[in-house]
């Protein structure tokens, strides 16, 4: 799972509200080359969503604002592989844990740092990553926290997540522009596949530029 999310770099995070648009938007990730998704739970039809997307053998399925054991429980027997949270409950992470399913708590401090290593975890989401300082932030967390890493969402976007993909500690990158609500209601799945094929592109070069460490000075 996370050497997954490592070599694809980039989860779109949907926030989709008919089932039926579950199929061709699966269709139009994996034909642009980003056969992920993380399924939020802002909407009546996420559940639904999920079954019909974890039908795509090769699609990376996730489900993202979880709150509470019983959503998580709900989506991974709907077919979610991993569980995704806005910040993080404990509660949530035990029952995840307990169960050997990968979570990606949110974190914004070092306190909930230092809660994610009690509780063994190595790989937490980052959010929301533009509000509270972004890339210097993540530079500033990885010198006391070296082996944690990180997948930052929130307000992450094309001008920008090639400057959190050149970070060492970080995973990948969540973000919605290819698959923003007003494309998905639209049914522009044609403009979702070409966005996801950009975003590809965006991530094999930042993976080609020099990697930035600790003590590497930001752009400007």
């Amino acid at each position: 799972m996370i050497d997954k999310l490592e070599q694809i770099k980039i989860v779109p995070v949907v926030a989709i509200d008919s089932a039926e648009k579950a199929e061709p938007l699966a269709d139009a990730l994996c034909a642009g080359g980003l056969p992920c998704a993380e399924v939020t739970m802002r909407t009546d039809a996420a559940l639904d969503v999920i079954k019909v997307m974890s039908r795509r053998a090769e699609l990376l399925l996730g489900v993202g604002t979880v709150h509470n054991p019983d959503q998580a429980q709900a989506a991974i027997d709907a077919g979610a592989k991993f569980v995704v949270s806005p910040g993080f409950n404990p509660r949530t992470v035990n029952w995840c844990v307990e169960n050997k399913i990968p979570v990606f708590p949110g974190t914004s401090s070092p306190t909930d740092l230092e809660m994610a290593l009690e509780h063994g975890l190595d790989v937490v989401k980052f959010f929301p990553a533009e509000t509270i300082g972004g890339v210097k932030t993540l530079k500033a967390f990885s010198g006391p926290y070296g082996g944690m890493r990180f997948i930052p969402t929130g307000g992450i976007g094309p001008g920008n997540v090639k400057d959190y993909l050149a970070l060492p500690c970080v995973l990948s990158c969540g973000g919605s522009w290819m698959v923003k609500p007003d494309l998905l209601k639209a049914g522009r799945f044609d403009e979702v596949q070409r966005l996801a094929v950009e975003a590809v592109a965006l991530a094999a070069d930042a993976a080609a530029a020099p990697p930035l460490t600790v003590n590497t000075p930001l752009p400007g």
